[in-house]
């Protein structure tokens, strides 16, 4: 059978599949979506307690506002999945939408013709031929249905879909446990009945203490509480800094790193000898600012009280996008006795429950993973050779330009894989970006000075925190924005007025899922 021929095909219908196929519609663009519902994680990969780590006025698109952006609770996944249909409806993005049509194989044949670059030299990236065909498998059929499109955009994301399972010695993995093992994905695919059911009376292990960990734990605490309630023990083996709001000794967050001053104090690509050496000089003032918000935290919550004062600096897990929310009585039910912490390095399972290399072990009835996903194994299954060997060359990251483009890939964008102070603002500015770029508005500098520039932004990362595969941009977020709309060709004034929509006045970030 014939491929189908379009111009353009998306991969993925989540906040990054929709805000992409948004902005290159008169393209006619195909979204191939593998579940019956848009959404991405915030329909596959949530709880029945996930709530955004953001106001509304913090996570919209630009051009279409919350009908209640002045409320100043956090929205719970189902309002924020409310907000998406709300959007692709206003838009009429969901005509483009292909459901349960997962992408199980992409192809490089670009018509035997000459192979489009990333050099900028002239021509288009939409050559009037096909680049790529796509195998599409519907409603878990034996056949395919091919396609054949010029150019590709990936918007499959780095979280759900596959989860990261640890490995273990021989003879003890799950295999040998008598109780229930399970990942976070799982857990999200239960209603709050079953949910409830699955931790009511038992004995829970929480593997992780990311949010999803510290959000599943507070809802074991919740399923157990009472006489016959049961324990939560969170098995921790790195740390991370936690914030109880957005505010701290009573000055706002965001004036501590999402303002053009406070970026000031970092690090960025690009940057001249002259502001290298006020970095190095400032330097003491940018530590003295991670010290005083540490300083806040161990005074606001019992981090010292259970063992859960990270060893490194509060600054380093603002800069990979690691900062959670912490539930407001989670460390009251800590303090209850029905959330307990065991600090571990090593651990496996036995018959009975869990055992660490300090020779203790904690008894289980049930192991939950929340160890999160593996984003590099979903694209390698898809993306063909050679270029699933150039997903993380030369740095051991995927090199994307801009976010969005990998030099050594031809004709494919790649859209919600940076992280930054608010992911739906980088999709969509790096949407429009990739529109622009699409239509001819502006052309691309060549394949080596593509490589260089993501190779600068991966070295301001590792200067600044020891996460920096996370791939986040926070501490130079703002400039790097900036940078994007100046390539657009955007006049100062429409700069000014996106980025003073996109980065508000809390700066907060929406890590709802972890890595």
């Amino acid at each position: 059978m014939a491929p189908i021929v379009s111009k353009i095909g998306i991969i993925g219908a989540g906040v990054s599949g929709l805000a992409a196929a948004k902005q290159v519609s008169h393209h006619n663009p195909i979204v191939f979506e593998a579940t019956d519902s848009i959404g991405g994680v915030w329909r596959h990969c949530s709880y029945n307690s996930t709530k955004l780590q953001s106001f509304r006025c913090d996570y919209e698109f630009s051009d279409f506002p919350w009908p209640d952006r002045d409320n100043t609770s956090f929205p719970s996944h189902t309002e924020i999945l409310e907000y998406l249909h709300s959007y692709a409806n206003h838009f009429d993005v969901l005509k483009f939408v292909r459901f349960n049509s997962k992408v199980v194989e992409i192809k490089f044949v670009n018509d035997g013709q000459e192979a489009t670059d990333f050099s900028g030299k002239p021509g288009s990236l939409l050559p009037g031929h096909p680049v790529w065909e796509v195998a599409v498998q519907t409603n878990e059929s034996e056949s395919v249905q091919w396609y054949a499109f010029e150019f590709i955009v990936v918007c499959i994301g780095k979280y759900g879909d596959l989860p990261r399972i640890p490995e273990f010695p021989y003879n003890r993995g799950p295999e040998i446990f008598q109780g229930e093992v399970l990942h976070a994905l799982d857990y999200c695919k239960l209603d709050k009945e079953s949910a409830s059911n699955l931790l009511k009376g038992k004995k829970v292990a929480v593997i992780g203490y990311k949010k999803s960990a510290i959000d599943l734990a507070l809802e074991c605490a919740d399923a157990n509480q009472g006489r016959e309630g049961q324990p939560c023990t969170m098995v921790v083996r790195t740390l991370h800094w936690t914030v109880p709001h957005y505010r701290v000794w009573g000055l706002p967050f965001h004036m501590f790193y999402s303002t053009r001053t406070s970026q000031f104090l970092h690090e960025r690509p690009n940057q001249s000898l002259l502001r290298t050496l006020l970095c190095l000089l400032l330097s003491p003032m940018r530590h003295g600012i991670s010290k005083f918000i540490e300083s806040y935290l161990l005074w606001k919550l019992p981090l010292q009280k259970y063992g859960l004062k990270p060893d490194h600096p509060f600054e380093e897990d603002y800069a990979s996008c690691q900062m959670a929310i912490m539930p407001e009585n989670f460390f009251s039910e800590a303090d209850k006795g029905k959330i307990v912490f065991k600090r571990a390095s090593k651990w496996w399972f036995s018959k009975e429950g869990i055992e660490f290399d300090d020779d203790t072990k904690v008894d289980a009835d049930v192991v939950v993973l929340a160890t999160g996903y593996d984003g590099k194994k979903k694209l390698k299954a898809i993306l063909p050779d050679p270029f699933r060997s150039l997903l993380e060359y030369p740095s051991g990251v995927m090199p994307l330009y801009r976010g969005t483009i990998h030099p050594l890939i031809p004709n494919m964008a790649f859209v919600g894989y940076l992280e930054s102070v608010s992911n739906l603002h980088s999709s969509e500015l790096r949407s429009i970006w990739l529109a622009r770029l699409l239509d001819d508005k502006f052309k691309l500098p060549s394949v080596e000075k593509m490589i260089e520039q993501a190779t600068k932004e991966m070295e301001v990362s590792k200067k600044t925190t020891r996460f920096y595969k996370r791939h986040c941009i926070s501490t130079f977020s703002i400039n790097h924005s900036d940078e994007i709309c100046e390539e657009m060709g955007w006049t100062s004034w429409r700069k000014k007025n996106w980025l003073s929509e996109a980065f508000s006045p809390y700066g907060s970030q929406d890590y709802d899922k972890e890595n």
